[in-house]
């Protein structure tokens, strides 16, 4: 089973069990919710619908637009405009980091010290909290930041005349979105109990207003 399904399975465990009750809320996410899309993206991943047959550009249904009807829905919650625009932002921003990021490294995983798979997603994810700010917008730029990056790819192959095909939200690039978006919630939510837990600690020692 890939990974990204075995994470999918983990989350969907935890969301049943009620773990992840408050983040979910402040995505506008309900429980059932969660597990309705979970469903749709480990059913979607036996999807694949070719859109352009020279060069091949295939979509898996999971992998691809599945999170992309969940990143819409999200944008759509967004409470202002301000976050809407960030969630854009760290959505092209990430797929562009992912791009450049397989632009440097090696061609042959084996010289490398941990799987590209990994660091795609481990960046694509961090840069997506850092840029996206919130849950929900750094969900978002995580798993569509991966397929922006697949799209950029294409574009490239399209531009310079290469043989080759994409298939977005398809193989690793299954796992690398799911992990990214992932990575991204969890670093969000870390960071965010830090900083109220920080606060809560300065207004009890008088350092700040109930007001600030």
């Amino acid at each position: 089973m890939p990974f990204g399904s075995i994470l999918l399975l983990i989350v969907s465990v935890a969301v049943l069990f009620g773990l992840l009750h408050r983040v979910l809320d402040r995505m506008g996410l309900t429980d059932w919710g969660a597990i309705l899309f979970i469903a749709l993206i480990v059913a979607g991943g036996y999807v694949n619908i070719v859109l352009i047959s020279e060069p091949e550009l295939r979509v898996n249904a999971g992998g691809a637009l599945v999170p992309l009807f969940l990143a819409v829905y999200l944008f759509r919650r967004a409470d202002t405009r301000t976050e809407r625009a960030r969630l854009l932002v760290a959505t092209l921003l990430t797929g562009a980091a992912v791009f450049i990021l397989g632009r440097v490294l090696p061609e042959d995983p084996g010289d490398m010290w941990v799987s590209p798979l990994w660091l795609f997603s481990l960046s694509g994810g961090l840069i997506a909290y850092v840029l996206g700010r919130s849950r929900r917008s750094a969900f978002a730029a995580g798993t569509m930041g991966i397929i922006v990056a697949d799209v950029l790819q294409y574009a490239e192959i399209v531009a310079l005349g290469l043989p080759g095909r994409i298939w977005l939200g398809g193989g690793g690039a299954f796992d690398t979105a799911i992990i990214a978006g992932v990575v991204a919630v969890g670093v969000a939510e870390l960071v965010g109990e830090i900083r109220e837990r920080l606060h809560c600690t300065r207004l009890a020692s008088g350092e700040v207003r109930q007001g600030d």
